[in-house]
């Protein structure tokens, strides 16, 4: 068994370290525009940040894979859950929206084969899909996104190869809001960290998938524009109602904890800010009970 939940215990994760996505400082003043980062990461700061990120997973997680470096990708790589998404027969390999992030799949596909990770399908060269567009809301119903980074083609295989486990699917078109060129998922406006409770930035959320999920009985816990823009909706459950967030975000914080949620912090100036990519997307699920 794998996943189909973004919320219960999480027993078995992917992950990539700033050493062998971001390789060293020459590396990242270098490649940090052509990725579309806000400023080149600071090296040394960056593997600090991320021992204090891995230190809270292990406090949770029983078993932790860790993807090798590959020259074939670049520091995006360091955010491991889009190239692939994880269902209860086992992965899907997606195909980035991102060209630079494309060649991600094929590296990702061998390394789970190496691992004896089910593989249970893979995107067309057609078919464009980041896995930060795809949220289980619950056991049988899966979210995908319609935005820059995932397009029809891809929704439809997504659909096909889902088919004999998800009972409801739901497309969600999302906004153009800042351009092609920047980062927004799905996962951007939803983070569900408990079976009726989500984090969401409702001014970019389709009014018929916030009603869906307040029908669904979800408790909707607003991020404010000025968190939602320091990545505070970004969050990562790692057991119903026990999740990570980036530090710096106070209101949420406050908000999430009043809700009876233990709220794990780490400052990511470096490996989340600057590169757009929160605790879920430094982090690829592969089981959850």
């Amino acid at each position: 068994m794998y996943l189909n939940s973004m919320y219960k215990s999480l027993q078995h994760v992917i992950l990539k370290s700033p050493v062998e996505a971001f390789i060293n400082q020459e590396y990242l003043n270098s490649e940090w525009k052509r990725f579309n980062y806000s400023s080149a990461p600071n090296y040394d700061e960056a593997l600090h940040e991320y021992r204090m990120f891995e230190a809270i997973i292990k406090k949770y997680v029983k078993k932790i894979d860790y993807l090798p470096q590959n020259d074939g990708v670049g520091i995006d790589s360091i955010y491991a859950h889009d190239p692939v998404k994880f269902t209860p027969n086992g992965a899907i390999i997606l195909n980035s929206g991102k060209t630079l992030r494309q060649k991600e799949a094929d590296v990702y596909k061998e390394f789970l084969l190496e691992h004896d990770i089910a593989v249970i399908g893979q995107l067309s060269p057609e078919a464009l899909c980041d896995g930060g567009d795809i949220v289980w809301i619950d056991d049988h119903t899966l979210a995908v996104g319609q935005g820059y980074r995932t397009n029809d083609i891809a929704i439809e295989e997504i659909r096909n190869i889902t088919s004999d486990f998800v009972d409801d699917f739901i497309v969600v078109p999302l906004p153009h809001d800042k351009g092609e060129e920047e980062c927004l998922h799905l996962m951007s406006v939803v983070s569900i960290i408990d079976e009726d409770l989500a984090v969401v930035y409702s001014p970019l959320m389709p009014v018929f998938f916030r009603r869906l999920l307040l029908n669904k009985g979800f408790k909707l816990i607003e991020v404010c524009e000025e968190e939602y823009d320091n990545l505070g909706g970004n969050v990562l459950a790692l057991a119903p109602r026990v999740c990570v967030v980036p530090s710096g975000n106070p209101k949420i914080v406050s908000n999430i904890k009043s809700n009876g949620v233990t709220v794990h912090e780490y400052k990511g100036d470096e490996i989340t800010y600057k590169g757009t990519g929160g605790p879920t997307c430094l982090t690829s699920p592969v089981v959850r009970c």
